[in-house]
């Protein structure tokens, strides 16, 4: 039998984060358990299942350095990162108003833990021995986990499972946690597919399901408001309480040293690196630490000012913003 895989489930076919997340509209009805089943597990994970990738990891990523160690504390973090998004996501599924909710944030659980899974293998084929892969993990997440992570899981988990409000934290997780976060995602694909193959492979994986993750939490909300317009001011809240939380947290602090190590790592193999551009007309090897931190911020900006308009929130667009307006392209 032959899997007909929809475009944006198919590998060679599905658009990058950046122009999926404000391109593509999907909804939870649409991605329920038969699509997920199909289009993902037999569509997506093909040949990738275990590993998240199909290709080989160079030999001098898993030599001590700066490369590696920048890449060792990405896939770390993000992996704790991802854990945490299971657990806050299962309290959506408890409070999902109906079937197709249901099963669509149960299978957004499923990647959240898929994710995390991919994220900790490739760390063993960093060369991380499996025994002490956990502890390594946890220790140099710590704080990592501390001042970032745990304030925004309590804040969204707070939002479904003690405030009640289902939608709000389905907008929580879609405009404040993954419409920021995901940015950061689609760089690091660009930044890994030269150095390390398989990275940029597991980076690309991730990011066909976000942007499946992104338009259903979009679609969510917009269908709610087109109902319940009178939730504006609750959802504006919830946005300028998420925004505010976000700023206070040290984000920058622990990307900023990963690209500091990043770009001491790639100096050393600017002969493989010489022509190849992060983005059109920029070459890698150019760019700064903070250039290309600057960069996600601005991806970032660039996503919310189409997907919240779309949701029915062009207000919330400043609210959300990381960039000055006025640096905005």
């Amino acid at each position: 039998m032959t899997i007909d895989v929809p475009v944006e489930a198919d590998w060679d076919r599905a658009p990058n984060l950046l122009d999926g997340a404000q391109e593509l509209t999907m909804s939870a009805e649409q991605c329920d358990l038969a699509y997920w089943l199909t289009a993902v597990a037999q569509g997506t994970l093909r040949g990738r299942a275990d590993r998240g990738h199909s290709t080989t990891t160079p030999d001098y990523m898993r030599e001590p350095g700066p490369l590696r160690e920048a890449l060792v504390l990405e896939l770390g973090n993000r992996s704790i990162a991802e854990a945490r998004a299971v657990r806050v996501l299962s309290n959506y599924v408890i409070a999902a108003p109906g079937i197709a909710e249901l099963e669509f944030f149960t299978t957004q659980v499923v990647d959240e833990a898929r994710h995390a899974m991919i994220f900790r293998r490739h760390l063993l084929e960093l060369g991380v021995p499996e025994d002490k892969l956990h502890a390594l993990i946890d220790e140099q997440g710590a704080d990592y986990t501390e001042r970032v992570l745990n304030p925004i899981a309590d804040f969204a988990t707070g939002v479904v499972r003690d405030e009640g409000d289902f939608i709000g934290a389905v907008a929580v997780f879609t405009i404040v946690i993954e419409g920021v976060l995901a940015p950061a995602a689609e760089l690091s694909e660009r930044k890994w597919t030269l150095l390390d193959p398989a990275a940029a492979e597991i980076a690309r994986g991730a990011s066909i399901d976000e942007i499946r993750h992104l338009a259903v939490g979009s679609d969510i909300v917009r269908k709610h408001l087109i109902r319940h317009p009178e939730y504006r001011p609750r959802l504006i809240e919830l946005v300028r309480r998420g925004k505010a939380l976000w700023d206070e947290l040290p984000v920058d602090e622990f990307v900023l040293h990963r690209e500091e190590l990043f770009q001491e790592g790639m100096a050393a193999h600017a002969d493989l690196l010489r022509d190849y551009e992060v983005f059109p007309g920029r070459k890698l090897l150019e760019t700064t630490p903070q250039e290309r931190y600057d960069l996600a911020e601005q991806w970032t900006d660039d996503m919310a000012e189409v997907r919240l308009p779309y949701m029915g929130v062009p207000e919330a667009v400043e609210l959300i913003r990381t960039m000055p307006a006025k640096q905005h392209r």
